[in-house]
C-alpha cells in the first residue's frame, strides 16, 4: 500500500510540474516586439489604402515602436489594436488568443445607424408572418398592393446561391419589388453575383477590382436563373452595410429598373481572396486581418470611406424605430405604390 508520504511527494511532484507549465520566461515567450514589426510589414506590404487615405506609416513606426518594445504580455493587444486602428478600416481585425475577432474601427455612418434600424419594426408593414429561408439569413413575403419584399441578412456563406431563388420565385409575380440589404456588413461575392444576376437582362461590366495592387480581369455579369425579374425594384441600404453590402447596391445602382433608398452605406471596400489572405501570423501565434484587396466603384474611385450613397435619401433614427416606425420601408411602399 501507499504510504501518505509517498502520495504527498508525488502530489507535490504534479503541482510543480503544473507550476512550471504555467511560469512563463520573458526571454523566450515575449515577442512583442517582433510581432509589431511583423504587423507593421504585413500592413506596409499589402494593405491597398495606405497612399488613398495619407497614412504616414513609416512616421506610425517611429510612434509605435518603443512602446512595443515596453510592452509585456496582452499589453501587444492593446498597441495591436491602436496600430491597427491608424488604419480606420474595419476590416482590420487582431484575434484574441480566445479566438475572439477584436475589429479595430467602427465608421462614422456605422454608428449612427447602427440602431436605426430593427426587423421587428418591419413587420408592423405586413399583415402576415414573413416567410423565412436560408436558415434564417433570408425573409420574404408581399406586402399589402403585390408589392415583393425580400430581406437579405448576411452574403456570408451560400445562403443567397442556394436560397434566393426560393425567395424571388415566391414574389416573380409581383408590381414591384423591395431588396432590403439594411445591416448586411457583407460576405462572399459569388452571393452577389446569384442575386445581381437575376435583375440583368444583358450583360453588366463589373466594377475593378485589384488584389495586391493588380487590375484582375473580370468577365460581365451575365442573367441567370429560370427568369429575369424586369419590375421596379427598390433597394433599402443604411451605414450598417458594409464590404459586400457596399458593392451589391454600387452595382444594382446600375440597373435601369433599380432605386436605392435610405442612408449612403459604411464604406468598406477592401477585402482578400484566397491567393492574398486577410489573415496573417505573426511570430508569437497570434494572427491579424488585414485586406488585400481593393474594390473600386464604377466611377473608378475606391468604395473605403466613400460608400455608396441613395438616389433618395431617407434619414431614420434610433427614435424613429422606438416608436415603431421605419421611414425608409414607408417611403419605398409609397414610392412603388405609385
Amino acid at each position: 500500500m501507499v504510504n501518505i508520504k509517498t502520495l504527498m511527494i508525488i502530489s507535490l511532484a504534479v503541482m510543480l510540474t503544473g507550476c512550471q507549465d504555467m511560469i512563463v520566461n520573458p526571454a523566450a515567450s515575449n515577442l512583442n516586439a517582433e510581432d509589431f514589426e511583423a504587423t507593421w510589414e504585413r500592413v506596409n506590404t499589402v494593405y491597398p489604402y495606405l497612399a488613398y487615405k495619407q497614412i504616414d506609416w513609416d512616421s506610425l513606426y517611429t510612434v509605435y515602436k518603443p512602446r512595443a518594445e515596453g510592452a509585456r504580455g496582452d499589453e501587444i493587444y492593446t498597441l495591436l489594436i491602436e496600430l491597427l486602428g491608424e488604419l480606420k478600416d474595419r476590416h482590420v481585425y487582431v484575434k484574441t488568443d480566445g479566438g475572439e475577432y477584436i475589429s479595430t474601427y467602427s465608421p462614422r455612418r456605422w454608428l449612427k445607424d447602427k440602431y436605426a434600424y430593427d426587423p421587428v419594426v418591419v413587420r408592423n408593414y405586413f399583415d402576415k408572418e414573413l416567410r423565412i429561408t436560408g436558415e434564417g439569413r433570408i425573409e420574404y413575403e408581399i406586402i399589402q398592393g403585390n408589392i415583393g419584399y425580400i430581406h437579405m441578412a448576411t452574403f456570408d456563406d451560400d445562403y443567397l446561391l442556394n436560397y434566393f431563388s426560393e425567395a424571388l420565385e415566391y414574389v416573380k409575380n409581383t408590381k414591384a419589388l423591395i431588396l432590403d440589404i439594411r445591416h448586411n456588413n457583407g460576405g462572399s461575392y459569388q452571393n452577389l453575383v446569384a442575386v445581381v444576376s437575376r435583375f440583368i437582362t444583358s450583360p453588366l461590366e463589373k466594377p475593378e477590382f485589384y488584389v495586391l495592387g493588380e487590375l484582375i480581369p473580370l468577365e460581365p455579369f451575365e442573367p441567370q436563373g429560370d427568369f429575369q425579374y424586369i419590375y421596379p425594384v427598390v433597394v433599402l441600404i443604411n451605414g450598417v452595410c458594409y464590404s459586400t453590402g457596399d458593392i451589391f447596391p454600387e452595382v444594382m445602382k446600375q440597373i435601369s429598373t433599380v432605386t436605392l433608398v435610405g442612408d449612403t452605406t459604411g464604406g468598406g471596400s477592401s477585402g482578400s481572396t484566397s491567393s492574398a489572405p486577410a489573415e496573417y501570423e505573426l511570430p508569437s501565434g497570434k494572427r491579424i486581418f488585414v485586406g488585400t484587396t481593393d474594390w473600386r466603384g464604377y466611377d473608378g474611385l475606391p468604395l473605403e470611406w466613400v460608400g455608396c450613397p441613395p438616389d433618395i435619401r431617407v434619414e431614420q433614427t434610433e427614435s424613429d424605430i422606438k416608436a415603431g416606425i421605419d421611414k425608409q420601408l414607408a417611403y419605398s411602399i409609397d414610392l412603388l405604390k405609385q
